[in-house]
């Protein structure tokens, strides 16, 4: 166990060190409202794990250890929106059109109301 939370530790370091990065360049770049930062971050962290999920679906003896430190560490310390995605995908794949709806619907409203009372609950 302690060599699993080792492995997230140190991709979830990487990946947000990455995200920081990424940002930082971008907002360098943009001179506009938009946030392309997070948007940019948003989409390479859905193809990477995109990617990863593949490639290792592709084979029977996926070291474990290695899908921790990129898909749970590294990934989810770029973005955690990746793995919102990935979920997304499942329950398409699986036909459960209806709950893919409501969990997208309700992370995106229930997040935004949530990130609203946690300012108006600090002021």
């Amino acid at each position: 166990m302690f060599k699993n939370l080792i492995l997230v530790a140190i991709g979830g370091a990487s990946g947000s060190v990455l995200r920081y990065l990424v940002h930082w360049i971008v907002a360098k770049k943009s001179f506009s409202t938009f946030p392309y930062q997070t948007f940019i971050v948003n989409i390479i962290g859905c193809l990477l794990i995109g990617i990863l999920v593949g490639y290792f679906s592709r084979f029977q003896n996926v070291n474990e250890s290695l899908k921790l430190l990129l898909i749970t560490g590294f990934c989810g310390g770029f973005t955690t929106f990746s793995a919102f995605g990935l979920e997304n995908v499942n329950m398409i794949q699986n036909q459960n059109y209806q709950l893919a709806l409501i969990y997208t619907s309700l992370s995106l409203i229930l997040g935004i109301l949530a990130v609203s009372l946690g300012i108006l609950i600090s002021k």
